[in-house]
C-alpha cells in the first residue's frame, strides 16, 4: 500500500488514502484485516465516491478482454477495461458499446457502479439495462455471479450503487451493431428554454441527443441553447465521400493543458466562449458527418482539462426532473444561478426515458441539467439552494457526480434507497464492509 492524496475528477474534495492495485483475485485475501475499503476506475466521478482513507483499490490492472460472442454481440471483460480501449478494439470492427458517458476515460465497473446514462437513455436506457452478469466479491471474501437469473437484488444493488455492494471483478454485456464508425449530426439553435426541451422532445427519431445550454443567457434568452442529435452513419451515408475520409483517424486524444491554461476559465472568459460557440453553432446547418469520438466524447481531446477550472477545483450539479416538473423546475433552477453571482462555466441538458433497474440509479422519466461551477466562495451555498428547488419539484441528484449534499436530500429523492440498505448489510454483515467518503457523508 502507499498513501497518496486523492480527487475526483473535480479535484474536490481531496483525501489522503492508502491505494492498494488489485492484479488477481487471490490478493482480496491480503486486505482481510481492512475493516473497510471502496474499488477505484479511472477516477472519472467527480466527487469522493471513490475514496477512502483506509483502502482505495484500484481495479486498473483489472485490464483483460476475456471473450467476444460475435454471434450475439456480447462482450465478456474484466471490470478494470477502459471504454477507450474497448472502442479502438471493437469499432473499427463494427461494434460499439450500447451506452457511453460523456468520456471515454471510464472503466467498465465505473460504468456499472454509476449505471452510466448517455445521449440515447430515451431510446436504449441506461448501461445496466444491456449488462447481463457481473461477477462481485464481497465483504466475506466470496465471489458471486449476479445477473437477472442469480442473486438479483445484489445484481440491482449494484447497479448504480457506488461500488458499496462489493468489487465488481469482470462482467458481461451486450454490444451493438454499426455500419460504421461516424455519427451522421445536425446541430439546431433554440432561442430558450422552452423551445430546447421541445427540439429534445420531438428528437425521438434520432438515436442520440443533448444540448448545449448557453450559461450567460438570462431574462427571456434563458435556457437558448443547440441541440446536437445524431445516429450512426450507414454505408449509404459515406457512399458519397472519398475513402480518405471513410478511413481518417480521429484527432488525437492526447492534446496536453498547458501549465499556464491552469484556471484560464473566469466568468469573462466564459462569456466569451458562449456567445462565440453559440453564434458557430448557429451556421452549422444540415446533417455533417463526423468520427463517434468528436460526437461522444469532445473534451477528451484535451487532457485533464478539469485543471481549467484552478488549483480549489470544481463541482458539477447534475439533476433530473420528472417530465410534468420538468419546465418549472428547470426554470427556477437557472434563474437561480442567474441571479446569483456565480455563471456555469458548462451546461448540459438531456431528456431521459423510464428508470432502470438499479435501486440507486440515477435516471428517470424526464430532463437531466448539468451545471459546472469552480469551487469559490458562495458555490456549496449555491447548490444547497439547488437541492430544495429540485427536491421541491420531485427531482433527485447524479451520486457519480456529487460531492455535497447532504443525507436528507438523497433519502428523500431516492425511493429504493431502504431496499439498497438492506441489501447493502446483508451483503457485508459481520464483515469488511464497502463504503467511501461519499456513503459516509450521506449516511448510506
Amino acid at each position: 500500500m502507499r498513501a497518496t492524496h486523492l480527487s475526483g475528477w473535480g479535484r474536490y474534495p481531496i483525501r489522503e488514502c492508502r491505494v492498494a492495485t488489485l492484479r488477481r483475485e487471490e490478493q482480496l485475501a491480503d486486505w482481510s484485516q481492512t475493516k473497510t475499503l471502496i474499488a477505484r476506475g479511472n477516477g472519472r466521478s467527480y466527487g469522493d465516491a471513490a475514496l477512502n482513507p483506509e483502502l482505495t483499490l484500484s481495479m486498473l490492472a483489472r485490464d483483460r478482454l476475456l471473450a467476444f460472442d460475435s454471434s450475439r454481440g456480447v462482450l465478456s471483460c474484466e471490470a478494470g477495461v477502459l471504454l477507450a480501449d474497448l472502442l479502438r478494439v471493437y469499432a473499427p470492427q463494427g461494434w460499439f458499446p450500447p451506452v457511453v458517458p460523456g468520456t471515454a476515460d471510464v472503466t467498465v465497473g465505473g460504468m456499472i457502479a454509476a449505471d452510466v446514462h448517455g445521449k440515447n437513455h430515451h431510446r436504449d436506457g441506461s448501461f445496466g439495462a444491456h449488462v447481463e452478469s457481473f461477477r462481485l466479491a464481497g465483504g466475506n471474501g466470496d465471489v458471486l455471479t449476479c445477473s437477472r437469473e442469480e442473486n438479483l437484488d445484489l445484481f440491482r444493488a449494484t447497479l448504480g450503487g457506488m461500488g458499496l455492494t462489493g468489487v465488481v471483478l469482470s462482467a458481461c454485456f451486450r454490444m451493438c451493431r454499426i455500419e460504421s464508425e461516424h455519427v451522421r449530426t445536425e446541430t439546431l439553435g433554440t432561442p430558450d428554454l422552452d423551445a430546447t426541451m421541445e427540439t429534445l422532445a420531438a428528437s425521438n427519431d434520432w438515436r442520440y441527443s443533448v444540448a448545449w445550454l448557453d450559461g450567460s443567457a438570462e431574462g427571456g434568452n434563458l435556457g437558448r441553447g443547440l441541440v446536437s442529435r445524431g445516429d450512426f452513419a450507414t454505408r449509404d451515408d459515406l457512399s458519397g465521400q472519398s475513402s480518405a475520409y471513410r478511413s481518417r483517424a480521429p484527432v488525437s486524444r492526447q492534446l496536453p493543458t498547458p501549465a499556464l491554461l491552469s484556471g484560464a476559465l473566469n466568468p469573462a472568459s466564459v462569456r466569451l466562449f458562449d456567445a462565440l460557440y453559440n453564434r458557430v453553432g448557429r451556421f452549422r446547418k444540415g446533417p455533417r458527418l463526423v468520427h463517434h469520438t468528436s460526437f461522444f466524447f469532445p473534451l477528451d481531446r484535451l487532457q485533464r482539462w478539469n485543471r481549467l477550472y484552478g488549483r480549489r477545483g470544481f463541482v458539477q450539479y447534475q439533476c433530473v426532473l420528472p417530465v410534468s416538473q420538468s419546465s418549472r423546475g428547470l426554470r427556477a433552477i437557472l434563474e437561480r444561478v442567474a441571479t446569483s453571482d456565480h455563471i456555469a462555466y458548462l451546461a448540459v441538458l438531456k431528456l431521459l426515458g423510464p428508470q432502470g433497474e438499479g435501486m440507486l440509479s440515477f435516471p428517470l422519466s424526464g430532463y437531466t441539467l448539468a451545471l459546472d461551477f469552480p469551487m469559490r466562495p458562495g458555490t456549496l451555498e449555491l447548490l444547497d439552494s439547488l437541492d430544495e428547488i429540485t427536491t421541491a419539484h420531485g427531482g433527485r441528484v447524479y451520486l457519480a457526480k456529487d460531492a455535497r449534499c447532504r443525507p436528507d436530500h438523497v433519502q428523500e429523492s431516492y425511493a429504493d434507497l431502504p431496499s439498497f440498505v438492506d441489501v447493502r448489510q446483508g451483503a457485508t454483515s459481520g464483515t469488511r464492509e464497502f463504503s467511501s467518503v461519499m456513503s459516509r457523508r450521506l449516511g448510506l
